[in-house]
């Protein structure tokens, strides 16, 4: 039973990085049961290779924190890039869109045509200001699955550091 609870935190940390660039799985969560499964298991026995309660309760803090990030930012960046509500909903549908129509890149470039589309329309074909606001939506996206990348390698790491 060791065995398979230590290949299925294995399958939710890969599953995990997987998920920060991939808006239908949610990464770093996916990452942290990996871990806690890791640390249920029983594989990790030995006193000084188990996680710390401390350890669990960063990484947990750590996880909520970019999952609410990835959440918040692309709204804030639009907003501090001068985008409208249009932007941000013109975003979220073109994310939705190049995901269904042409994953994976589809929702990278999704997202820009939809804050671009969305702005433009608000202002009324003012395309300076919907292509300002689409690069803004462009830099969340890339930063929020930056963080994310980061977050569940790490976690990545200290599990297979945990094992061998």
């Amino acid at each position: 039973m060791e065995t398979v609870l230590v290949i299925l935190a294995f399958v939710l940390l890969i599953t995990g990085l997987l998920g920060a660039v991939l808006p239908v799985l949610p990464g770093p969560p996916l990452s942290y049961a990996g871990l806690l499964l890791l640390q249920l298991s029983g594989y990790i026995e030995a006193e000084l290779l188990r996680f710390s309660f401390a350890f669990l309760v960063i990484w947990a803090l750590i996880t909520v924190a970019v999952t609410i990030m990835d959440y918040l930012l692309p709204s804030l960046l639009s907003k501090r890039f001068g985008g409208s509500r249009y932007a941000i909903v013109g975003s979220f549908l073109g994310l939705l869109a190049g995901l269904l129509f042409f994953p994976p890149l589809g929702m990278i470039f999704g997202s820009f045509l939809g804050a671009m589309a969305g702005e433009f329309i608000h202002n009324s074909g003012n395309g300076l200001k919907a292509l300002k606001v689409a690069l803004g939506a462009f830099l969340a996206f890339i930063v929020g699955s930056g963080a994310k990348l980061i977050v569940s390698s790490v976690m990545l790491y200290y599990a297979v550091k945990a094992i061998l």
